[in-house]
């Protein structure tokens, strides 16, 4: 995977974010979401090259990059994920760029928009409701298809035992739920995931990643009635037929649901599962190449 690309590791203000670049031309910001690491664009990530200068890190307390040892929130909250990646596209020498983020990765790519909107030159989410709709409009619908979320959340270490007692049953779980083209998921990318995942490290630094959602909706809630600045993609998942009522339960629209947060919206359906960028990514890549064209 990612022939071409280099790896490396930068350290930011706190940790070491492990992450692959390549290509040239503007800058573009890849940032995957759970319970994957940067792997999951191996597939669009030849064809953004092909444009753009793409950089695919690890988010902290994913994949190689560094797991803080704290239960402190702040260290896990999204306000602190997209600071580390400003200064990891600072330190590439990228003041400006495109971000396109998947699930965790969206939700760090919102809000880099707001907190740091000199910097992002587009935001595309991918099969993303944002949290603050969700949880205002949390429904048993809803609250089933996230049921990790409510797990994840709970006191250490009761989720962490649990999803330790069998990583790959949990991981496996998950992606087959969340997937709608069987064989979609490459076994160099499985690997990669079940490598990662297998960490205790990576399950405890991941609970504390939707721990943080408790100080992502106070930001969140700062921030209520802002509106992100620039254009905005979103792409999501039209077959969840295996976890119904997913991102949106019965109350929620994901355009709708963006464009109370953003003044310039499009996107569709994808005919997928969450897994956009490996389920469909002829498709994914050519909406994103689109929707960027001129930026």
């Amino acid at each position: 995977m990612f022939e071409g690309f280099a790896r490396t590791r930068i350290e930011v203000s706190s940790v070491g974010i492990e992450l692959v670049h390549g290509g040239a031309g503007p800058p573009l910001l890849l940032l995957h979401g759970y319970p994957q690491t940067h792997a999951m664009w191996h597939k669009v990530a030849p064809r953004f090259a092909a444009h753009y200068t793409v950089v695919a890190p690890d988010l902290r307390g994913y994949g190689d990059s560094g797991k803080p040892a704290s239960d402190d929130l702040n260290d896990y909250c999204k306000r602190t994920s997209a600071q580390d990646q400003v200064e990891v596209m600072a330190a590439l020498g990228f003041e400006h760029f495109h971000v396109v983020g998947h699930d965790r990765g969206a939700r760090v790519g919102h809000r880099m928009a707001l907190d740091h909107p000199e910097r992002v030159r587009s935001f595309t989410s991918l099969d993303v409701v944002a949290s603050q709709a969700a949880f205002d409009h949390m429904d048993r619908d809803l609250a089933y298809s996230w049921f990790h979320w409510h797990l994840m959340r709970q006191p250490a270490p009761f989720p962490e035992t649990l999803i330790g007692n069998s990583a790959k049953f949990y991981l496996d779980f998950l992606l087959g739920q969340w997937t709608a083209v069987d064989g979609a998921i490459s076994d160099d990318a499985y690997a990669e995931y079940l490598r990662c995942f297998s960490d205790p490290e990576t399950i405890r630094a991941t609970c504390m990643d939707y721990r943080a959602i408790a100080l992502d909706l106070v930001h969140d809630e700062a921030d209520r009635g802002r509106k992100i600045a620039c254009p905005m993609l979103v792409l999501w998942a039209g077959d969840m037929a295996r976890r119904p009522g997913w991102q949106t339960g019965t109350a929620l629209n994901m355009l709708d649901s963006w464009r109370e947060r953003a003044g310039d919206v499009r996107g569709r359906a994808l005919d997928c599962g969450h897994f956009l960028a490996e389920e469909a990514p002829e498709e994914t890549a050519r909406d994103i190449l689109d929707f960027l064209s001129g930026r």
